[in-house]
């Protein structure tokens, strides 16, 4: 008989065993993680918020740059749907951020507008993270391997 903390202990890694023993219909209950992890989406993320804010200075287009956004994150949450909300963060901050860089070290000084426009970056990218994200769910319940 385990006495104290022994006890609990085994108790947990028993808790933890059957969670991991859980299956369903179409495999396990927790999501299978990739071994290589998400270090080039994160690259690609941060790339396209760039490129999003750069355009956003030289064309000086909302919709346009709304555009680019909304198919990045789109992208990003169809290649890597687990939490889609950090595609958001990292797309849609670098708009701002492009703007303020660029207002204080460049030639090109957008108007106070437009660097408050480009917050609204995060809106389109909300859309098209979780959109993705959900697209990505449809595609593997429709096309998943048959068992």
């Amino acid at each position: 008989m385990q006495v104290g903390s022994a006890a609990k202990a085994d108790a947990g890694s028993t808790l933890t065993r059957k969670i991991e023993d859980m299956t369903t219909a179409w495999g396990g209950i927790l999501p299978e993680r990739k071994s290589g992890g998400d270090v080039y989406y994160y690259l690609l993320a941060v790339l396209a918020g760039s490129f999003a804010g750069w355009l956003d200075i030289k064309v000086g287009d909302l919709l346009l740059t709304a555009t680019v956004v909304l198919a990045a994150n789109m992208l990003l949450g169809f290649v890597s749907p687990r939490s889609p909300w950090r595609w958001v963060i990292l797309v849609g901050v670098f708009v701002p951020v492009v703007e303020w860089l660029a207002y204080y070290f460049l030639l090109e000084k957008p108007t106070r507008a437009q660097i408050y426009e480009s917050f609204l970056a995060f809106v389109p990218g909300i859309a098209g993270a979780f959109g993705g994200s959900v697209g990505r769910g449809v595609v593997d319940n429709l096309f998943g391997k048959k068992h």
